[in-house]
């Protein structure tokens, strides 16, 4: 039975936390008795190694002859067996450590911890459209609770979803890859001792497919002259064997043959040696990765196609290897006199190279980008594995909102979150009232981040969830920027003025199959112009509403501001009332359920009383 076959069969059979602990426990176990070993094998080496010694030592002081040299030479080769099985040794402590570590670092993610798992705050950028508001990148943020990436690509791409700018829909696959636990844990553990550096063997490729080598020398008339070459040397060589020609023949003939292929193609050899040794360290993860890739075999239809590129990428890596294996023999004087006189290995070398360099400069962007996809999907696997309470949400077609929900909680929270029920339609608005710390905001960014996991086919946190493809706008954290003179309303009417632009244009996405026509906008927003008083508020949040209802917008608005709810007695065919009602008592009680309706109770003074009450 295959590794990754063993570890799903035994996850299969268990919960997420039992598997994790198992499998912490077990390699613990298989750990700690490799390494009595490993001990063991140090204490052997020193001792055959000794014993080697002392040998030597006795044959130069007694007449024993050769049995002692016999006998010292038994013994050192004994040091080198024990050696090479203590490097082994070595080398499966490495790989189980390795896969023990993913193991405590998803019992760590069950417990909240995510500090393991790098959070993306490169990614983050203050001018999107949502990820800010909806926690997409920094600590404890989606992205890092998702993040398994063992790859810089795979990394970036993953952001690239998450973010919406280049989201992927593969529901079946992720599922998949859920319920492949082995390969996942797998997968990961190649990746504990550093991230793969996809921009760097981008660079490291780019610069091999710069070195510049004479066309010719690739050429079928370069291969003949070869050819002909070493033919006639081998036929003065037989002649001089036969007694035919001189010795001197063979001997001028080689000398020359040396010297004519050296100087024609050792230049280019130290460029290609140069270049490929650097492409050769970086792809080094690569290529375990790849044939991880290679060994699991019931790949979902959606991810055969890079299943393809990277059994092609396995072939390029191998060409790679025995290209270096061929500059690393005639390292070397010994070496580079005897590839070049019998075989011109250096000419041989450099066709090689312009023959692989074609191919590689024609694949490697796609075996790459197809890593890149297959590890930002393992994250989406591993993500969907941890989270069995979550379901996969149904797509519907049409270029307006659609948002129909049923039992939905933000992803943050955990299972004992409370569910809500909520509908959003095609060009109306919500808009939301309720006490402070009464569920508004945090059913706000509900609503959004789990659209995000939707638009990527990743779970859902709801019991179902059914979205349309539309574009999507927050505004629910703006803070003020003193360095550049910006106050805090100043950065609120920038971010509606960016909102705007925003919903004009659609996001400047054309949605898909509508004619060249604008996808529709679900905005966002908690607590419109908080940067004024309470009338100039209330009067511009109508003024903003009121403008932006014209647009092929939705929206969905949170406020303290109750008199903003008349909106919905004046317009019930475009706005509607919904709140987040709490129970003022001897103390508050959150139901966090939201319900139509405008919200009666405030608990601002209550709680302030509360806090003051041993002021004397």
């Amino acid at each position: 039975m295959d590794w990754y076959q063993y570890s799903y069969n035994l996850h299969v059979n268990m919960s997420n936390r039992e598997h994790y602990e198992e499998g912490a426990a077990r390699l613990a176990s298989e750990i700690k008795l490799l390494k009595r070993r490993s001990r063991g094998y140090v204490g052997a080496e020193i001792v055959f190694f000794l014993a080697a010694v002392g040998f030597v030592v006795l044959y130069t002081v007694v007449q024993w002859g050769w049995g002692l040299l016999a006998a010292a030479a038994l013994w050192l080769a004994g040091y080198f067996v024990v050696r090479w099985l203590d490097v082994r040794n070595d080398r499966t402590i490495a790989r189980k450590e390795d896969l023990r570590s993913v193991f405590v670092h998803e019992l760590e993610a069950l417990e909240g911890n995510f500090s393991s798992f790098n959070d993306g705050s490169r990614f983050a950028n203050p001018h999107h459209p949502f990820a800010v508001d909806l926690d997409v990148f920094g600590p404890d943020s989606l992205y890092q609770r998702m993040n398994r990436c063992v790859t810089s690509g795979g990394a970036q791409l993953l952001a690239g979803y998450l973010s919406l700018e280049c989201a992927v829909c593969q529901p079946e696959a992720i599922r998949h890859l859920g319920h492949d636990a082995g390969f996942m844990d797998h997968f990961q553990a190649l990746g504990q001792r550093g991230q793969a550096d996809t921009e760097a063997i981008r660079k490291a490729t780019e610069a091999l497919c710069g070195v510049r080598v004479p066309r010719w020398l690739g050429s079928w008339a370069a291969r003949a002259a070869a050819v002909l070459l070493l033919a006639g040397f081998f036929a003065v060589v037989v002649l001089a064997f036969a007694g035919r020609v001189s010795v001197g023949v063979p001997i001028a003939w080689g000398v020359v043959q040396f010297y004519l292929v050296f100087l024609l193609c050792h230049p280019y050899i130290r460029r290609i040696s140069k270049s490929a040794g650097s492409l050769q360290r970086h792809v080094g993860l690569y290529v375990k990765l790849v044939q991880l890739c290679r060994q699991k075999t019931d790949w979902p239809e959606g991810l055969k196609a890079d299943v393809a590129e990277l059994e092609a990428a396995s072939g390029s890596f191998e060409q790679l290897e025995q290209l270096m294996a061929a500059i690393d023999r005639r390292g070397n004087e010994f070496g580079l006199l005897v590839t070049n006189v019998f075989y011109l290995g250096d000419f041989f070398i450099v066709r090689r190279f312009l023959h692989w360099r074609a191919a590689l400069a024609q694949g490697s962007g796609r075996w790459m980008q197809a890593m890149s996809h297959v590890d930002a999907l393992v994250s989406a696997g591993r993500f969907a594995c941890n989270h069995p309470e979550a379901c996969t949400a149904e797509i519907a077609e049409g270029d307006g909102v659609t948002y129909r929900a049923r039992g939905i909680w933000h992803p943050f929270i955990g299972k004992d979150a409370v569910r809500n029920d909520f509908e959003i339609a095609d060009t109306h608005y919500y808009i939301v009232t309720g006490a402070n710390m009464a569920g508004k905001s945090t059913f706000l960014r509900a609503i959004g981040i789990n659209y995000v996991l939707a638009m990527n086919g990743m779970p859902v946190f709801a019991e179902q969830l059914q979205v349309s493809r539309f574009n999507l706008f927050s505004s629910m954290r703006t803070t003020d920027d003193l360095t550049h003179g910006i106050s805090y309303f100043n950065a609120e009417l920038l971010r509606l003025r960016q909102l705007i632009g925003f919903c004009k244009t659609g996001g400047r996405q054309p949605a898909a199959g509508s004619n060249g026509s604008m996808r529709s906008t679900l905005i966002i927003l908690d607590e419109i112009l908080k940067g004024t008083n309470s009338l100039d508020k209330l009067n511009g949040s109508r003024l903003f509403l009121e403008s932006i209802a014209k647009l092929p917008v939705s929206g969905l608005i949170a406020t303290h501001d109750l008199e903003l709810s008349r909106m919905g007695d004046e317009r019930p065919d475009r706005f509607h009332n919904y709140c987040f009602e709490i129970e003022l008592g001897t103390q508050v009680t959150y139901s966090y359920k939201i319900t139509p309706g405008v919200a009666r109770n405030q608990n601002a003074t209550f709680l302030l009383r509360d806090v003051l009450k041993n002021v004397e």
